[in-house]
């Protein structure tokens, strides 16, 4: 992968990070904590997979 494929991707999976952010808000609002708790597991993922991309990233 290059450096442009991985920016790409790191663009692509902060606004997803950006987007669930408000579901979870959304879902805490109305009270669907059990879905909530699986938003916030995919959050991790997300998360996780940031971490990977930067060091992708910086290794380059």
């Amino acid at each position: 992968m290059n450096k442009r494929d991985i920016q790409a991707q790191i663009a692509e999976l902060k606004m997803d990070y950006i987007n669930l952010q408000g579901d979870i808000e959304k879902l805490e609002s109305t009270g669907h904590n059990d879905m909530v708790a699986q938003a916030e597991q995919r959050l991790a993922n997300m998360e996780e997979r940031l971490k990977e991309l930067n060091t992708q990233l910086a290794s380059l």
